[in-house]
């Protein structure tokens, strides 16, 4: 049976559970219809997805559609789970984005679109709550084709608008699917010219399943209107997940505990079979299958197929799995959402339970690589990023809930970066000056273009010391650019090593080997920080925030109001779009002012403004410099880091 891997995607609330909920009712898959109001749906089965009635967690389900067998994979919708989403775009075949017919294309929606359009993945549009008063049927499309795209075709008429009695009709016109199918295939339009045979629906699916145009469904996931029109386009219109012959690979898209505690992983098959008690290579490490189950049937995980592996206790998401000793092959491009731009203490109400926070939150890190985790030893605190503050209320929730840890959160603050101005270097000599470590280490820093990463380069003789030694300084490098010299990351530098020394293993006449007369790789690990701080000294580096890009509809006499705010904010806006009555204003804001500006703006828009934004940039941050706190023992400060590393002076 053909496969097809189905992500379902939306902004929060156009009722993409709901909708979920419906295709697998109509499937067979369960009784009856579960209601987000109700907490009852198949796919939300955290607590708090239910109270809330929200997706938070991908989830994954499975149905047929004549012979075609479905994984259906419902993600969240609101924007501090986009994590959750790039993970599920990178395993899907074809999606489906679903709107509402009232409130219309929103914020997420578009940045949803432009994801989609960017990994070119076939998708159908199905715009949902066709039965609420209030429903629009042009006025979406307009909206459709005005910020998501105009290559759309709607596949039916409406009746009964706005009212529970909605219905659509699947119906296209022939000269308008012909118009939009020959702007993008001129061999179609060369035959329309000479008269031949035209087979536009099989043009139409071919454009389909190239992600080129993107048909429009209408309906009601409540009242199952249009529905089955919808499941039509996805057995007919979408592309089947390949299956390649080989050596098997896989992809982790998702990573959670089960009962005892152990590690399963989602695996998204590209090529070659997996089944229990198979070796498998994945990250750095070799593991062996010990349990496996596969969505649909059967005991092995076929190419194009998802399953759910047991056994392997170090599998991080993103990994990919394949046999050992084989090469990795590359998988789609990975989705690259804006990275988490706040960050807060979290702090458990009893000291006993410290300890469990830490194992606790490093767990739920593991399920979601963009929850950065901070460590401050000296202030026993723990750092955690965030995309906003529904995210910190599923943190608190999943603690409580499934760790039995109370905790309290301090004020959410911004995480800037640090950028290096110049270039700077230092070098320190073994047994020379007041270096009292046995190690020469000497440190050339250099800027780095923006998003480049970080980049160690050896201008010495990679055999002018044991490997294990220079290890040591790379790994130290990238750990101390963590924190520059107001306490940010540096996430992009070129370091180069220019010095290196070391005293070779020796010992006492008759006796074992002294540490105290040989170089280890403690020696390097605790003098790289000092070397490469100070070549940070003398290359200077300036402290960048995060700006949004933002967008912002508003009625046209509250224009000069909203301006004013915008200035108090530190905004940047644009020449304003004005029109009669809504008014377009542009720009970018500082992401620190974006949740204060979403406070202010019903009340400076009569409750009519609508703001979008998203991550675009960093920029340097003007006036006071803002300091993060240090985790580590700060070899700015030399004294008192050698006070507190192993070897004092």
């Amino acid at each position: 049976m053909e496969v097809l891997n189905l992500g379902i995607l939306a902004h929060v609330d156009a009722g993409k559970t709901s909708l979920t909920e419906r295709l697998l009712y109509a499937a067979g898959v369960i009784d009856e219809v579960g209601s987000v109001d109700d907490g009852n749906t198949q796919t939300d089965s955290l607590a708090l997805e239910r109270q809330r009635g929200i997706t938070i967690k991908t989830a994954v389900a499975a149905f047929t559609l004549g012979d075609l067998f479905v994984n259906l994979i419902d993600t969240p919708g609101h924007p501090d789970f986009i994590a959750e989403v790039e993970r599920a775009l990178s395993v899907l075949d074809g999606a489906v984005l679903v709107i509402s017919a009232v409130e219309g294309v929103q914020a997420q929606t578009r940045v949803l679109m432009r994801t989609l359009q960017r990994l070119r993945i076939p998708t159908l549009i199905f715009v949902n709550k066709l039965d609420r008063p209030g429903a629009q049927y042009d006025g979406v499309l307009r909206q459709i084709a005005a910020r998501l795209t105009p290559a759309i075709v709607a596949m039916g008429e409406v009746t009964g608008l706005g009212t529970p009695e909605a219905a659509f009709k699947p119906i296209v016109q022939d000269d308008v699917l012909l118009d939009l199918l020959t702007e993008h295939d001129d061999e179609l339009l060369q035959r329309y010219v000479d008269g031949a045979p035209l087979v536009l629906p099989e043009v139409l699916a071919a454009q389909t399943r190239q992600a080129i145009v993107h048909p429009v469904y209408f309906g009601s996931a409540i009242t199952g209107a249009g529905t089955d029109a919808l499941a039509d386009g996805i057995r007919d219109l979408l592309p089947r997940a390949g299956t390649t012959d080989g050596p098997f690979n896989g992809s982790v898209f998702k990573v959670e505990r089960g009962p005892a505690g152990e590690k399963i992983a989602y695996v998204r098959m590209f090529s070659g079979t997996a089944a229990v008690r198979d070796r498998v290579r994945y990250g750095d490490t070799d593991g062996k299958i010990t349990a496996l189950e596969v969505y649909g049937e059967g005991d092995v995980l076929h190419a194009g197929r998802i399953g759910r592996l047991w056994g392997l206790a170090d599998i991080k998401i993103g990994d990919t799995i394949t046999e050992p000793g084989q090469a990795i092959a590359p998988h789609r491009l990975k989705a690259r959402f804006a990275p988490p731009t706040l960050e807060t203490v979290v702090a458990p109400r009893r000291l006993s339970d410290r300890g469990n926070l830490r194992v606790a939150l490093t767990q739920l890190a593991e399920q979601d690589p963009l929850i950065n985790l901070r460590q401050d030893d000296l202030r026993q605190e723990t750092y955690v990023s965030l995309y906003g503050e529904v995210q910190k209320e599923v943190i608190e929730t999943t603690l409580a809930t499934e760790y039995g840890i109370d905790v309290d959160f301090r004020e959410t603050t911004t995480i800037c970066v640090e950028r290096i101005v110049g270039s700077g270097a230092a070098v320190e000599f073994n047994k020379k000056d007041a270096n009292p470590f046995l190690a020469t280490v000497g440190l050339r820093v250099e800027p780095a273009p923006v998003d480049a990463g970080v980049t160690f380069e050896l201008a010495v003789e990679l055999g002018s010391m044991p490997y294990a030694f220079i290890k040591a300084v790379e790994e130290t490098v990238r750990e101390t650019l963590n924190q520059g010299l107001h306490g940010w990351q540096i996430p992009d530098a070129r370091v180069v090593m220019t010095h290196s020394g070391y005293s070779a293993r020796q010992s006492h006449a008759h006796a074992v080997f002294d540490k105290s007369m040989s170089s280890t790789a403690g020696d390097f690990r605790l003098l790289t920080p000092l070397v490469l701080i100070t070549a940070l000294q003398q290359a200077g580096t300036t402290v960048h925030e995060p700006m949004h890009r933002f967008q912002l509809e508003i009625p046209t006499d509250t224009t000069r109001t909203v301006l004013a705010a915008l200035s108090r904010l530190r905004a940047i806006p644009q020449v304003p779009a004005l029109a009669a009555e809504t008014s377009t204003l542009e720009g970018e804001i500082p992401a620190a002012a974006v949740y204060e500006l979403e406070q202010q703006l019903p009340a400076l828009t009569r409750g009519e403004g609508v703001l979008e934004s998203a991550f675009e940039r960093y920029q340097p941050v003007t006036g006071q410099v803002p300091d993060r706190p240090r985790t580590d023992h700060d070899p700015r400060n030399r004294r008192e880091y050698l006070l507190h590393v192993q070897r004092r002076v």
